[in-house]
């Protein structure tokens, strides 16, 4: 009897730490792919006397550039990096401007997030600068919905959250709204020899904030998902803020090949909030650039006429 219990509590123990191996072992991976609607430029460009077919044509070529990107995501019980998928440019055409473009469209650095201590990094290659953001993960209040739907297999519950639209992430921005008192005020007017110049910022803005629907899964019990989004019960399958929809096209559980999952340390320490600003201030500083006699920053030159 005593012998039978022996077994039984060295088959427990083996069953245990088994168990514990593989959950120590376990990674994932997931393929997304991110796209941000244009729709609203495309309106606004075709109503542009100044842009004709064949500069309209370029830049909905590279704006599809800029918010079409594939992502890969590598994860563990704890851990993750998310990064873009490196593809060969044919040129460096847009210098830094394109650089800095890159960088605020979710593109560009490695993102990895730590959901036990509730901390991220990202380095990012800002203008011939490196930077590494390290700061707390933002926590959303998730609302979970009893909605269901099924993702490449899986079963996925629906949640929706409202976060700050962040000033630094160009998907966020919307073209503004045509204020029609103005344009009667200076049609009444005498008008200018020559129409001032604006710089393409100037016919944007920033919703304060915006609501996120994601759809998590269960069935991968990970507290993980694309770009900064955690805090489900199964990993985030797809992200929709209602202009950028990012979704997962592929999973693989315990690939063969095991990836290193460790936050990036190149380029200098700064918070999020001191990365933001650094980004506002060159911002403006192209916005001046693209202002004034002559047009001096040329390229980044858009009038938005309606």
């Amino acid at each position: 009897m005593n012998l039978m219990k022996k077994a039984i509590l060295l088959l427990l123990f083996v069953l245990i730490y088994t168990n514990s191996q593989a959950q120590k072992d376990f990674q994932g991976m997931a393929i997304y792919e991110s796209k941000t609607s244009m729709a609203d430029f495309k309106v606004r460009m075709e109503g542009n006397k100044n842009i004709n077919p064949d500069m309209q044509k370029m830049m909905e070529e590279r704006m599809k550039k800029m918010f079409e990107k594939t992502f890969v995501l590598n994860f563990d019980k704890s851990s993750s990096i998310y990064k873009e998928e490196e593809k060969l440019e044919a040129s460096n055409q847009g210098g830094g401007m394109r650089m800095m473009m890159g960088s605020m469209t979710g593109g560009g650095g490695t993102y990895y997030k730590n959901v036990k201590d509730k901390t991220y990094s990202i380095d990012k290659d800002f203008m011939g600068k490196e930077f590494l953001v390290k700061d707390s993960l933002a926590s959303l209040n998730w609302k979970m919905e009893a909605e269901t739907r099924v993702i490449g297999g899986y079963t996925c519950y629906k949640a929706t959250a409202i976060k700050a639209a962040s000033k630094t992430d160009f998907r966020n921005f919307r073209p503004k709204k045509e204020d029609t008192s103005k344009k009667e005020e200076i049609s009444q007017q005498e008008k200018p020899k020559e129409a001032p110049k604006t710089s393409f910022m100037d016919a944007l803005e920033l919703p304060k904030e915006i609501t996120i629907t994601a759809w998590y899964t269960p069935e991968i019990p990970v507290n993980q998902g694309p770009e900064g989004y955690w805090g489900l019960p199964g990993l985030i399958l797809e992200v929709n803020d209602g202009k950028t929809i990012i979704l997962c096209s592929k999973v693989v559980l315990n690939p063969k090949e095991k990836t290193e999952i460790k936050a990036p340390s190149k380029g200098k320490t700064v918070s999020q909030k001191e990365y933001d600003d650094i980004v506002v201030k060159k911002m403006e500083e192209f916005r001046e650039m693209n202002q004034g006699p002559g047009g001096r920053g040329g390229g980044m030159q858009i009038r938005f006429n309606n």
